[in-house]
């Protein structure tokens, strides 16, 4: 009966309605994700849930690194991990978490103020590491054993001073920044920038632009922001606690580069899958994020033809080999 159903409608509609169409995705998406994605995937889940009513998607934010170890020390549940360093995924979760790792946007460190930062009316692109050695001036940053940004931040650093010829700058500026400065997130200190307990912080442009902070845009050779600048970068170097306790790894300076990938034991493939399509979509995420001010890569880019080729078939199309 059924078969003989199908063949009325493919006769009077040319269509042909396959017994085996593949579901709508439904259920719980968990997603695991870095501190400054947090607004653009705001707008990326509204829309994802408009279009896939049945899906509800659950977002978890924090440090990169901190949400990695989550995932492959304590085991919590996810279905997607998307890092501010695509590294974290490399180093924490592959290859017992994940097989692979897509690099989908870039982003570029800024020194953010507001009106009333001590010195707002002076800050500039020549004098910034001056006004952060003055008493009285409050900055902060991210805790670099947690979060991309908190070590990039250090790294920013250490490279002003081969640029500027500025031997002793990094101990000069550390020397006033206190412990209680380094918070968990970078996006925790936009608070502070916005209530006034804070003068300066290290963001990323993205998080700048999205929040409306001023900021103080740093020299390509320093900014993290440019991959033709990657051997300069190299010379920055940030000792961070390593997977195990009392243990140690050492990041090396790169240019700012995320990452995403999808569980080996996702409890809801399917709807990872379709959100990672949208996500790769240059009409869909990555316009989201270009919007917001995060450059993203168009097509997104795998490192290897191997790795091409563990991806999900669907998700294929939506990738290039690339370095």
């Amino acid at each position: 009966m059924l078969r003989g159903l199908l063949v009325v409608l493919f006769l009077a509609t040319g269509t042909f309605f396959p017994l085996s169409a593949s579901a709508e995705p439904e259920g719980k998406l968990i997603i695991f994700h870095a501190g400054s994605l947090t607004v653009p995937f705001a707008k990326m889940e509204e829309i994802f849930e408009t279009r896939y009513p049945k899906v509800d998607l659950l977002r978890e934010a924090g440090g990169s690194t901190k949400m990695a170890r989550m995932i492959s020390e304590l085991g919590k549940p996810a279905d997607i991990m998307a890092s501010a360093d695509f590294a974290v995924i490399d180093k924490t979760l592959i290859p017992q978490n994940a097989k692979w790792n897509i690099r989908f946007a870039t982003n570029q460190l800024v020194l953010c103020y507001t009106d009333t930062s001590r010195f707002a009316d002076e800050v500039n692109q020549d004098n910034w590491y001056e006004i952060l050695g003055r008493k009285g001036v409050i900055w902060g940053h991210s805790d670099p054993n947690l979060d991309p940004c908190g070590y990039r931040s250090l790294m920013v650093l250490q490279l002003a001073g081969k640029y500027y010829n500025r031997p002793g700058l990094y101990d000069q500026v550390m020397a006033n920044r206190p412990e209680k400065n380094v918070r968990p997130k970078s996006v925790e200190l936009v608070s502070l920038l916005e209530t006034g307990h804070m003068d300066y912080a290290w963001e990323y442009l993205s998080v700048a632009i999205q929040h409306g902070l001023k900021y103080v845009k740093l020299p390509n050779e320093i900014n993290l922001g440019n991959y033709n600048f990657d051997d300069f970068y190299k010379k920055a170097m940030v000792k961070v606690t390593g997977k195990k306790p009392g243990t140690w790894i050492t990041r090396t300076g790169k240019s700012c580069t995320y990452g995403i990938t999808m569980l080996e034991d996702a409890p809801n493939p399917e709807a990872a899958k379709a959100f990672l399509g949208f996500l790769m979509d240059p009409k869909g995420g990555l316009k989201i994020l270009k919007d917001m001010g995060q450059p993203p890569f168009i097509p997104c880019r795998v490192p290897t033809a191997q790795m091409k080729a563990q991806l999900p078939t669907v998700l294929q199309k939506w990738v290039e080999v690339k370095n």
